[in-house]
């Protein structure tokens, strides 16, 4: 396997956690931005950087689901108790 093929099998892998691929995508724009990739490594820092911006939103949205479950079950929680206490 070559250098290149080797970044590019590590660029494509699936993050660890949230915070992982933040950390990541913050990498991945303090290098963008510091303007010294070339082009091709900027197109593909661009793309790793799509893939985990998509990851992270869907990470953000199944937790904020998981919270309106939650509040929901906790909101139906309360008012039992409420009307048990009356």
């Amino acid at each position: 396997m070559t250098k290149s093929t080797k970044n590019a099998a590590a660029l494509s892998s699936q993050p660890e956690s949230f915070e992982a691929a933040s950390a990541e995508l913050e990498k991945i724009v303090t290098a963008m931005e510091a303007g010294q990739m070339s082009l091709e490594a900027s197109l593909s820092a661009y793309q790793r950087g799509a893939e985990l911006l998509q990851y992270c939103q869907s990470k953000l949205q199944n937790a904020q689901q998981q919270v309106r479950i939650l509040e929901t079950g906790m909101l139906k929680n309360f008012s039992q108790s409420d009307s048990n206490e009356r």
